[in-house]
């Protein structure tokens, strides 16, 4: 038999093991905020085989002391992880860095509350919950109740959840249920009743799995879109010729490759001139940004009218994963989609009645409220606009770059851009070429592990290079606080010095 480890730091956490069990924390504490602090995005990069060969092993047969499996997750798995607030990595928008978020992360981990349940199970953590989402709605548009008007969970108008792709599904479900109520008691049964309008090539794939996650199959009604937005004549001759089978349009308050906004008032006109039944679905996960400052919420005008809003604060509030939220403008609406337990949940504000396919509910929202706590209003206005500065800046330094071509306008925090080879005339652009270009710096970008910007395909919906040909370009985002102007300066000396060897044939 192994050697059994000292009882005093295996045993479970008591009032005696309590100094033992903060100097872990301190020391697990100062390795999670060093790794965050570091300037590279990788310690090290291997070979995906390399890394499955090194971490995943048997179970062990005899215990090991927290000192033991700490020290092995220093020394193995931490070198491997991606840091993405590092200042090098300009590909996405979940830095998780702020401070009073991280510490209501902690706390909700150390005082374990199960938002299921409110009188014995949340007693305060609910109300924190329902503070949370009144802001967001107030910041959004929507009206909220007086205080003393809050009898039920159905008068609070949202639900914290894991990210956008769970809130757009739950607001597929609403939209089901404003279609046909009664369906979730009585099944599908005719799934053709249940389309959904989304823009051509830029939606986000979680509406479209939603469909087939909720029993309606691929419902889809792809609209095509000018400029990264809805061509609204298509899509009024869409929804004339799709009559009677359309549950909900959806639109994007920033899509997920060029967050552009859409024009929601002028989706909004069309949806509600064409059938006012129509469950007006808004994605808000990089739009709520434009919420926080007067100088860009006329991006998101119109929003308020729509039945249902998704936003993602671990996308735009540096909040660390996961927390989003699913709006709505009618609280009573989630009625629709709501159950019941006698066994945990019996008291009016019990969240677990409101939140589909979740029973045991984290604390989620304690990060949140410390973030937005801390901020206040004119901390996440500062927030929103010095992000959007940052990416203006960056979009400026593109141009001013011969072999770049930067492929919309700034909305919010994205740009993308591709490189162009210098044996390629732009005024004739070899598409192939281009893309293949690309594709050669982000591999290589991956592999080398020192700057990090994201890569996807995308149609050329602003006819920079060829109107409708499908690019494979790079996108920076300006969520990360701590990027400097030699960071975006650096990014692009890099990217140019690999498409210079591209240039050669040694990429």
């Amino acid at each position: 038999m192994p050697p059994v480890p000292d009882t005093d730091r295996t045993r479970p956490f008591s009032a005696e093991s309590r100094d033992e069990t903060a100097a872990l924390l301190t020391k697990a504490l100062h390795l999670g905020l060093d790794f965050k602090l570091q300037a590279e995005v990788f310690r090290e990069r291997v070979p995906s085989a390399v890394a499955r060969d090194r971490l995943v092993t048997e179970l062990p047969e005899g215990p090991a002391s927290v000192e033991t499996a700490l020290a092995e997750f220093t020394d193995t798995m931490l070198p491997l992880c991606k840091n993405e607030a590092s200042p090098q990595f300009l590909g996405f928008g979940d830095t998780g860095d702020d401070v009073g978020a991280l510490t209501g992360g902690v706390l909700a981990l150390l005082t374990q509350q199960n938002l299921i349940n409110q009188s014995f199970d949340s007693p305060s953590g609910t109300f924190v919950e329902t503070t949370v989402l009144r802001w967001l709605r107030e910041l959004i548009g929507f009206t909220n109740p007086p205080v003393d008007r809050l009898k039920t969970v159905f008068d609070v108008g949202g639900i914290i959840t894991h990210g956008g792709t769970m809130s757009n599904s739950l607001a597929m479900m609403l939209a089901r249920e404003h279609k046909v109520p009664g369906t979730m008691e009585h099944g599908v049964r005719d799934p053709g009743q249940y389309a959904i309008v989304v823009p051509r090539d830029i939606g986000h794939y979680s509406v479209k799995s939603a469909l087939k996650w909720i029993g309606l199959g691929y419902q889809v009604i792809e609209v095509d879109t000018d400029g990264f937005r809805y061509d609204l004549k298509a899509l009024e001759r869409a929804l004339r010729e799709h009559a009677g089978r359309v549950m909900s349009v959806v639109a994007y308050a920033g899509d997920s490759r060029t967050q552009t906004v859409d024009d929601l008032r002028g989706v909004r006109d069309v949806v509600r001139a064409a059938d006012a039944s129509i469950w007006l679905h808004a994605d808000a996960c990089w739009g709520l940004l434009c919420a926080f400052s007067d100088e860009l919420r006329g991006l998101i005008e119109g929003i308020a009218d729509y039945d249902s809003v998704t936003v993602d604060p671990h996308k735009v509030m540096g909040v660390p994963h996961s927390l989003g939220a699913v709006l709505v403008r009618d609280p009573e609406s989630l009625r629709a989609i709501s159950s019941h337990s006698g066994l945990i949940m019996g008291d009016d504000f019990d969240f677990g009645q409101v939140t589909p396919f979740v029973g045991t509910k984290a604390w989620l929202s304690l990060k949140l409220w410390m973030m937005m706590r801390t901020r206040g209003r004119s901390g996440l206005a500062h927030l929103a606009e010095d992000r959007v500065a940052t990416a203006r800046r960056f979009a400026d330094l593109v141009d001013a770059r011969e072999r770049l071509v930067r492929l919309h306008p700034v909305d919010m925090m994205a740009v993308t851009f591709l490189y162009v080879p210098a044996d390629v005339d732009v005024t004739a652009p070899d598409i192939e070429r281009i893309n293949e270009a690309n594709l050669r710096i982000h591999e290589r970008m991956l592999t080398d592990g020192t700057w990090h910007l994201h890569h996807f395909g995308l149609p050329d919906d602003t006819g920079v290079l060829k109107h409708g040909a499908t690019l494979y370009p790079m996108r920076f985002m300006a969520a990360n606080p701590r990027i400097e102007e030699q960071h975006m300066t650096g990014v692009l000396d890099y990217v140019l010095e690999l498409g210079a060897l591209f240039d050669k044939g040694e990429l």
